[in-house]
């Protein structure tokens, strides 16, 4: 009973929160004054001056695709230069070397494209000043790379007969200003105070009650945590990420955590709402991840709340899956925080999923591979959705025999080209990578569960990469020159294979007229939108990963049942 109440303590939470702060971003982007104006607007001026930025001169998407391209290729030789000078930078009090090269070349590629994908752990291998000068910045700039292409979607549905879809340096500035500053700020201090560390000291060494020697790492823990929540990167600084104690320390910081994973995502809908001037569109797209993400969380506790049949018959009483899964939390507060961090392109994780039962693990799988809609990361979950919707009006304009509309915009053959890229560019990462490493040696040699299970690991892996999620089934040995490398591509082509088509989008839809609306136009600020949109997503998602699927995670579960497995 307590854990339902947790669930919908939390729904009703987020919704509450989400609304203002949706409102706040509509305003930030729509130029509207708001508080921090006074403080921020001169900081701004600053940037602009020192980088040589006009702010009023607005890019065509292609200039738009290739600022932000140029810029996130700077952020990955900067991030992996830095690392391999590690050993000679400041705020090391550990002495730790230079990070491996190919492991740099993961990590640098991670934490710009907003995956935070960890093959390393954070306490023995990361100075102090790479976590800060290296990842902590690029929690920032990744995710308000996500909310820059978000802008420049929706201006595309809200601007008539132009070419200019925003100035990516412009929205940039103002999102990690205006939005993600304030935001950390004040979480990093709520963190604080209810026992996240934050410091500069050495790592301590005491004596436990055995009478032997304990190292406890320490760090400016906080400062980071409450960006990689809120910029929905995920990467903690330390390897067990936000199921350490010094993460995440108790279910007040766990329910805390889970908000700010979700609070900005949550509110782009009511944004983009505000943004085209009908609130109930935003509601509608809002209504479909609320509802995708109570059906998919549902799913993964009942799964976890059942537990293993096998461990049942040995007279154990339930639970009977917390194995991998911190007591503090239990299995609703663990369950909840997976379906929050895969539902959204977090990666933050307070229990391992490498434990999840069978179809609690393939709930956390699917919501990936759906291309993280429900919610999603900043922006960027926001655009999925939108392609989504394209495609909705685009099957409903063939049904009724109309040339398709969405938000006044016709949709017409480039739209539908760029839209499928992006879908389907990140599922091929998934599956030809999937098919590879279970191809060759140097993919099965990591695998520590041979099987269905071993199959669902290496998904995972992509799965993850692939839609710039970050978490990991964790029984995958990921920290190896093969998958090092492989992943990274994989999160280069997830990042940029639906970033370009949906600025290809915005490009088109922005040249285009406005058309009234006619006795033929398909409403879509309507449930039967919402449904139709939905269905949609499920059944793409279902054709795509399925065959897949079924050979992982669903035959593991039938096993488990026949009690082949334990």
């Amino acid at each position: 009973m307590f854990d339902l109440l947790q669930v919908l303590i939390y729904v009703v939470v987020l919704i509450v929160l989400a609304v203002p702060v949706g409102r706040y971003i509509a305003k930030v982007f729509s130029r509207e004054k708001t508080f921090f104006d006074p403080l921020f607007t001169p900081i701004e001026k600053v940037f602009y001056k020192i980088a040589r930025i006009n702010p009023n001169k607005e890019m065509t998407w292609k200039e738009y695709a290739f600022s932000l391209t140029i810029f996130n290729v700077c952020g990955i030789v900067l991030l992996y230069i830095l690392q391999r000078l590690q050993g000679i930078l400041p705020l090391n009090p550990q002495h730790l070397k230079a990070v491996r090269p190919d492991l740099a070349f993961n990590t640098a590629i991670s934490f710009v494209t907003n995956t935070n994908w960890q093959s390393y752990i954070g306490e023995k291998q990361l100075s102090y000043f790479t976590q800060m000068v290296g990842l902590t910045v690029q929690n920032f700039l990744s995710a308000g790379t996500g909310m820059a292409v978000a802008l420049a979607l929706v201006r595309g549905f809200i601007r008539r007969e132009t070419q200019y879809v925003g100035n990516f340096w412009v929205d940039l500035i103002r999102t990690v200003l205006w939005v993600l500053l304030p935001l950390s700020f004040v979480l990093a201090i709520v963190l604080a105070s209810q026992g996240v560390i934050q410091n500069f000291s050495p790592y301590l060494r005491i004596t436990t009650l055995e009478g032997k020697t304990q190292i406890l790492p320490m760090g400016p823990v906080a400062s980071q945590e409450a960006i990689k929540l809120l910029g929905t990167n995920g990467g903690g600084f330390f390897g067990a990420n936000s199921a350490h104690p010094f993460e995440n320390p108790s279910p007040i910081t766990n329910f805390i955590e889970m908000l700010a994973i979700q609070i900005i995502p949550a509110a782009m809908p009511i944004a983009f709402g505000r943004f085209v001037k009908d609130k109930k569109e935003g509601i509608v797209l809002l209504s479909v991840m609320l509802g995708l993400f109570i059906l998919n969380t549902s799913i993964i506790y009942l799964s976890e709340y059942y537990g293993n049949p096998i461990i049942s018959q040995l007279g154990i009483s339930k639970p009977t899956a917390m194995e991998g899964k911190e007591v503090r939390f239990g299995i609703g507060g663990s369950a909840l925080f997976t379906s929050v961090t895969t539902a959204v392109a977090s990666g933050a994780v307070n229990n391992m999923h490498d434990s999840l039962t069978p179809l609690a693990g393939m709930i956390a799988l699917l919501q990936m591979m759906l291309g993280e809609v429900i919610f999603g990361g900043i922006g960027v979950g926001l655009c999925g959705m939108l392609i989504f919707a394209i495609f909705t009006v685009f099957i409903i304009g063939l049904m009724i025999g109309r040339t398709p509309e969405y938000l006044g915009k016709k949709i017409e053959a480039k739209e539908i080209k760029m839209a499928t890229l992006a879908v389907i560019i990140p599922s091929i990462a998934i599956l030809l990578g999937s098919a590879l490493s279970v191809s060759i040696k140097e993919g099965l040699t990591s695998i520590s569960n041979p099987g269905p299970h071993g199959l669902t690991e290496i998904l995972y892996a992509f799965s993850s990469a692939s839609g710039n999620n970050g978490s990991a089934f964790a029984g995958l040995k990921a920290n190896t020159v093969y998958y090092n490398i492989l992943l990274g591509i994989a999160m280069l082509i997830g990042r940029f294979g639906t970033i370009i088509p949906s600025l290809a989008i915005a490009g088109s839809l922005a040249s285009k007229k406005k058309i009234p609306v006619s006795a033929g136009t398909f409403q879509s600020a309507t449930p039967i939108f919402g449904v139709l949109l939905g269905l949609v997503i499920l059944i793409v998602g279902g054709l795509t990963f399925f065959p897949a699927l079924a050979l992982g995670p669903v035959l593991e579960h039938l096993l488990m049942l026949l009690h082949k497995l334990s």
